[in-house]
């Protein structure tokens, strides 16, 4: 560990909810969120990422013809363990059977236990959109189905549906989040097909179920992509529910609607082929 380390803050006038999701499957070492301010740490610079988030606010500003006040600041600070401090502010979730849980606490017996440690927080079940995907896939992937994870994160939906017995790829356009899958699946003895960086568009395969836990406007911009590669059912995630109806426009030409599982302002869509 290094003596030192940099701390990003974020504060926007709108789009709140949309930014935060953006940063949370960019970012794998947990956010913090103090008075409305989103704040990041890293003992790596955060260039890249800001570049990123910019260019993500003009485009909505851009798609929603408004203005969007963003402040970001970045301070370098002495390296005072935070990585152990917010460790210590992780808990264990209970999602149906399964047990997501960091590593310094012990596993449960009478449950399916997942290790999923804070350094790959999102998808760390703490999320809403993630504890709904997993609800979904609990009630709609059998033993034996094979699925695909789009923008697979830390991989957990992926571990999820392999503990339930599916057959699992996976993938993501982050080399970062595609390492975190392969690791995170070897640290749970669960197993995959095929985990690749790329897009769902990488694959000649259909697959029973597809998941998909992104941003409602990846999704809308995806819809073909995954439309092609689901045989059943399609779970789509990461809707603020103020946008689901965007979303399930380009989807109901071909798909039915089964269930919404909404959580606070997410919500969860699973659609079924026609």
């Amino acid at each position: 560990m290094t003596d030192k380390y940099y701390e990003l803050s974020v504060n926007v006038s709108s789009f709140k909810d949309e930014i935060e999701n953006f940063l949370m499957e960019r970012f794998f070492n947990g956010i913090e969120e103090r008075n409305n301010t989103l704040i990041l740490r890293s003992e790596d610079k955060f260039e890249d990422l800001i570049k990123e988030l910019e260019e993500y606010v003009k485009a909505l500003e851009e798609i929603f013809n408004t203005k969007i006040d963003l402040k970001i600041d970045i301070k370098e600070k002495s390296n005072q363990d935070w990585i152990k401090t917010y460790q210590e502010s992780v808990k264990p979730v209970e999602i149906e059977e399964f047990y997501i849980h960091p590593s310094w606490y012990e596993p449960k017996k009478d449950k399916i236990n997942i290790l999923i440690d804070p350094a790959l927080a999102f998808g760390s079940g703490h999320h809403e959109t993630t504890r709904s995907c997993v609800k979904a896939i609990k009630r709609y992937v059998k033993n034996g189905d094979t699925l695909l994870d789009v923008g697979c994160g830390s991989g957990i939906l992926g571990i999820v549906a392999s503990k339930l017995g599916a057959k699992v790829d996976a993938c993501d356009t982050d080399p970062l989040a595609v390492e975190s899958t392969k690791e995170n699946f070897e640290l749970n003895n669960a197993e995959y097909k095929n985990i690749w960086q790329g897009s769902a568009g990488n694959t000649d395969k259909k697959y029973d179920v597809v998941v998909a836990n992104i941003i409602a406007d990846v999704l809308i911009f995806i819809a073909k992509e995954l439309k092609e590669k689901v045989n059943s059912y399609l779970i789509l995630s990461g809707i603020i529910d103020k946008y689901k109806d965007k979303v399930l426009k380009k989807y109901l030409d071909e798909f039915a609607l089964v269930e919404e599982i909404p959580e606070n302002e997410w919500v969860t869509l699973i659609l079924k082929r026609k």
